[in-house]
C-alpha cells in the first residue's frame, strides 16, 4: 500500500434482482480515501479502488426493482449494505449496523462473496436500498461530495436541532468545515468560523460565516469563551479538544468530525471530565448518516441552494490532487471526472 494511483480494470458482479447498475459520472475525493490507500488506517487487501461519493445515471435495474428508472440520476455514498434487521438498521442508522455496514470499498460483502470496490470507476452495482436520488437542482459534480462530507456535517446539526437562536462555531475550514458553515447558516444559526489562517477569513464569510475568530488572537478567543451552543470540530490533525470546550456555553456540544491518520504519532490530548461535568457539556461524534437522513440532506441542500465548493480533477491529475488534498490546497472538495478514465481497459 502507499504507492501511486494507477488505472486498471476490475470486474463488477452481475446485477441481482434487487440491484441497480450505475454508469458513474463523478466521484468525490475524500481524505479517508488517502488514509485508506496509503495504509494510514491499517492495511487493506489489494487491488483497491477507493471513492465513496459517487453520482451517475441508472443504466440497468434488477427484475424486482420498481422505484428506479433507467436514465435517472442517482448517488451512492459510504456504504452499500447492512444487515437491515438489527436495532440501528431498523431505526435507519445503517452506518451503525451491529453486524457492520458494508463499506463502499475495501469491505467484505458477505452476501455477494466479494470485496467491495469504490467509485473511482466507470460503473458500479449497488443494492437498491443504498441508492440515493439526486435532486435536479444540484449538479452531479456538486452532488458527489454531499454523499460523505455533506451528510457528515448535516447529521449532527439535524440531530441537535440547530436553528435560529443557536450560535454555532466551526473549527477547521476545509472540506468538512466549509460544509458545516454553509449548512448551519442555511438552518438559521449564527455561525462563527474559527481559523488560525488570516487568509481564510474572507472566504469563511463568503461561505456564510457571520464572524471569524482567529485562534492565534488570544483576546478574540477570550471574548468568544462561553458563547457557542454547538462547536463543530473538523480539524483532521491531532489537537487539543479540551481547549475548544472553553468556547461552549453551558450545556453546549462539541461535535468531533475530523480524524487524524493513525501514523501521525501524536496522541489526542485527554479531555478533563470535570470540564464536562461542571458545565453540562457534551462530546459527540459524527459518522455520516443513514440512507433516509442522507436523502433528507440532499433535499435540504436542493431547497436551500447549499452545495460544496468543488474543483474538478481528471484521472491524469489524481496523484497530484491527493497530495494537494493532504496539503489542504484543494478548494474545498476535489471531484474526479469519471469521463477522463481510460475507457479502453478491459476487466
Amino acid at each position: 500500500m502507499g504507492g501511486p494511483l494507477e488505472q486498471f480494470a476490475i470486474p463488477r458482479r452481475a446485477a441481482g434482482p434487487r440491484d441497480i447498475v450505475i454508469d458513474l459520472e463523478y466521484c468525490g475525493l475524500c481524505h479517508s480515501d488517502v488514509h485508506t490507500a496509503r495504509g494510514e488506517w491499517g492495511s487493506r487487501a489489494l487491488p483497491l479502488v477507493t471513492g465513496h461519493e459517487m453520482v451517475g445515471r441508472v443504466c440497468a435495474i434488477g427484475s424486482e426493482v420498481y422505484n428506479r428508472q433507467v436514465g435517472e440520476r442517482v448517488g451512492v455514498g459510504c456504504m452499500v449494505g447492512s444487515c437491515r434487521v438489527c436495532e440501528p438498521c431498523k431505526r435507519q442508522d445503517e452506518q451503525f449496523c451491529i453486524h457492520n455496514a458494508v463499506g463502499t470499498y475495501g469491505a467484505w460483502d458477505a452476501p455477494h462473496s466479494e470485496r467491495t470496490q469504490g467509485g473511482y470507476a466507470t460503473s458500479i452495482v449497488v443494492p437498491e436500498d443504498f441508492v440515493l436520488s439526486i435532486p435536479e437542482q444540484i449538479g452531479p459534480a456538486h452532488a458527489a461530495p454531499l454523499l460523505c462530507a455533506g451528510i457528515t456535517m448535516y447529521a449532527p446539526l439535524e440531530d441537535l436541532r440547530v436553528g435560529p437562536g443557536d450560535k454555532v462555531a466551526v473549527a477547521g475550514i476545509g472540506g468538512l468545515g466549509h460544509m458545516a458553515i454553509k449548512l448551519a447558516a442555511a438552518m438559521g444559526a449564527e455561525v462563527t468560523a474559527l481559523t488560525r489562517t488570516p487568509a481564510k477569513a474572507e472566504d469563511a464569510r463568503r461561505l456564510g460565516a457571520h464572524e471569524v475568530v482567529l485562534t492565534t488572537d488570544e483576546d478574540a478567543l477570550d471574548a468568544a469563551r462561553g458563547r457557542f451552543t454547538v462547536l463543530v470540530d473538523a480539524i483532521s490533525a491531532p489537537h487539543d479538544v479540551g481547549a475548544l470546550l472553553d468556547l461552549l456555553a453551558p450545556r453546549g456540544t462539541v461535535v468531533l468530525a475530523g480524524l487524524p491518520a493513525d501514523t501521525d504519532g501524536a496522541a489526542m490530548p485527554l479531555v478533563d471530565p470535570r470540564t464536562l461535568v461542571n458545565r453540562g457539556l457534551r462530546l459527540a461524534g459524527t459518522k455520516i448518516g443513514g440512507i433516509e437522513q442522507t436523502q433528507r440532506m440532499l433535499e435540504f441542500c436542493a431547497a436551500h441552494g447549499v452545495v460544496p465548493d468543488v474543483e474538478i480533477v481528471t484521472a491524469a491529475d489524481m496523484n497530484e490532487a491527493w497530495d494537494r488534498m493532504v496539503a489542504g490546497e484543494l478548494h474545498y472538495r476535489g471531484v474526479l471526472d469519471i469521463g477522463s478514465l481510460d475507457s479502453n481497459l478491459n476487466a
